[in-house]
């Protein structure tokens, strides 16, 4: 049997799992969905050239090792696992092997992303455990955007904030628009280098990118994964002064604020139904104004950061939409460039509702380019834990 690589994104309440062939890193041959850990409902889903489910009570240890106890006989020529980090902070500029001592250091950018880090970190330590004899890889969001120049990741802050403390501004979702601008390269017959894109990641988080000549110069995210768009649960950009101005009228806690700007904000907050587009398209169309009021806002506010970082490029080859929302609703991909008044795009509308044609295009021929691209950040960890593991 081919050796293989697993493939490790593990969240607050669930893990993804996808094992490769290191021979064929394109597709996983299995792939796993845990979800709901630690709560009632939790449940297990492997699929691929193995099927499997279970809905009982467990938490990530437990839905790891019954994932291993599965798929034991995938597993035996299993050589390396690679992880999803959303954040290496100043010390992590690319992807890394794991040790002790890279793992104290990521245990001190976790401030940077306490939602997502701390969880990233429990799935490494698990797989240590479970799998003690693995060498472990760090595929990290934030690497990507390394390129970005001063003017862009500084902030208007004193300059000892970012020498002594790392206050800048960092970006992510970078694994994804790594793989896109890839592939968008790929699709268009073009070298990554001479191309210069728009990107959207548009999904529960939400993000934009622009890139020049393939390299990223802009993000819409910042020191945390809480700037820029309006995303499902997130607020994206606010006044730094709405948090005294809270504190004072409500009495909130600052801990309680921030729990409201990541758990209870974004489309959640402000349509008071759901995080889930399809959820508040749904509503809208039965004539639910607070969904029609969340919707609109988090267009708008999409097209305008589109609009500001398109001002790093001399011209733009092309937009792109990638992420669950971006690849998926039509409705909200027109919404937006309709927003984005100063540029006339035109969608075919057909190509739109069908997410693009073989090249992902959704707009006409002749206007600005608009393309459709599925991201697969999996495939670039895979590829990423071959290289650095030297298989």
């Amino acid at each position: 049997m081919d050796q293989s690589i697993l493939v490790v994104n593990c969240g607050s309440s669930s893990v993804k799992l996808a094992l490769y062939r290191t021979t064929d890193t394109a597709a996983p041959i299995i792939t796993a969905l845990a979800e709901r850990l630690g709560g009632e409902g939790a449940r297990l889903r492997i699929e691929g050239e193995k099927s499997f489910s279970c809905e009982d009570a467990m938490d990530h240890s437990q839905a790891l090792a019954t994932f291993i106890e599965e798929c034991q006989d995938y597993l035996q020529d299993l050589v390396a696992i690679g992880h999803r980090l959303v954040h290496g902070g100043e010390a992590f500029h690319e992807s890394t092997l794991i040790t002790d001592d890279s793992l104290a250091e990521l245990e001190k950018v976790s401030v940077l992303a306490p939602l997502h880090n701390p969880m990233n970190l429990m799935g490494i330590r698990l797989c240590r455990e479970l799998l003690p004899d693995l060498p472990n890889v760090a595929v990290f969001d934030t690497s990507f955007h390394q390129t970005m120049p001063a003017q862009a990741y500084l902030y208007g802050v004193p300059y000892d904030w970012y020498e002594t403390h790392q206050v800048r501004r960092y970006g992510f979702h970078g694994t994804s628009y790594r793989y896109v601008s890839a592939e968008t390269a790929r699709r268009l017959n073009r070298p990554a280098d001479d191309l210069n894109l728009i990107i959207a990641h548009l999904g529960n988080g939400c993000s934009a990118c622009a890139i020049r000549q393939g390299q990223s110069v802009d993000s819409s995210m910042g020191l945390t994964p809480l700037e820029g768009l309006i995303m499902g649960t997130r607020s994206g950009d606010i006044d730094p002064g709405l948090l005294e101005h809270m504190m004072r009228e409500s009495g909130s806690s600052m801990a309680e604020l921030m729990t409201a700007l990541n758990r209870n904000s974004g489309l959640l907050g402000l349509s008071g139904i759901s995080n889930d587009m399809r959820t508040l398209l749904q509503h809208e169309a039965a004539g639910e104004p607070a969904a029609k009021r969340a919707l609109d806002t988090f267009c708008f506010r999409v097209a305008r950061q589109l609009a500001a970082l398109s001002s790093n490029l001399s011209s733009t080859d092309a937009v792109v939409f990638t992420g669950g929302i971006g690849e998926n609703s039509a409705d909200i991909r027109r919404r937006i460039l309709a927003n984005w008044r100063n540029i006339q795009f035109r969608l075919n509308t057909a190509l739109n509702q069908a997410n693009g044609d073989e090249s992902g295009r959704i707009s006409e021929t002749g206007t600005p380019l608009v393309l459709v691209i599925p991201t697969d950040e999996e495939q670039m960890i895979a590829q990423d834990t071959l290289k650095i593991t030297g298989l």
